[in-house]
């Protein structure tokens, strides 16, 4: 098996909110980095992108939990009992502090989990994660 090449993976952002969802773009563009990002802005969109064959594998997902139509863990629990999808790397990005809400996304098999406020200015944190995490990881490509 070949090692995916991290200018591959694509950066699939559920996220609602066009700040934060434009501070993210703008500090992979500042770092460098060219990894595509795919925007959806609640989960019935992304399901709505992964249906229509617009996110390529290899993906990882930067999930927000508080999202109006389907919210963030309804999108997970959806998500893990599709086949076809049930092992995507998904790293939860969300202001909700909860410990329910931070239990039940990692009963739903995530990769990390973020609030926030606490990533820092720019949401610089979670791109320097990201940017090192798929340059060592090997990803699924079905």
């Amino acid at each position: 098996m070949s090692k995916t090449n991290p200018t591959q993976v694509t950066l699939f952002l559920i996220e609602d909110d066009d700040v934060d969802a434009m501070s993210i773009k703008r500090e992979f563009k500042r770092r460098k980095i060219t990894n595509p990002i795919i925007r959806a802005k609640d989960g019935i969109q992304a399901f709505e992108l992964l249906g229509s064959g617009k996110i390529s594998r290899p993906f990882v997902i930067l999930l927000d939990l508080q999202m109006p139509r389907m919210n963030g863990l309804e999108f997970l629990a959806k998500l893990r009992i599709d086949s076809d999808y049930q092992n995507t790397v998904v790293f939860v990005l969300t202001t909700s502090e909860d410990q329910q809400d931070i239990f039940n996304s990692y009963k739903l098999n995530i990769a990390g989990y973020f609030i926030k406020d606490e990533v820092g200015q720019g949401l610089i944190g979670i791109v320097d994660i990201l940017d090192g995490y798929w340059k060592v990881v090997h990803l699924p490509l079905k």
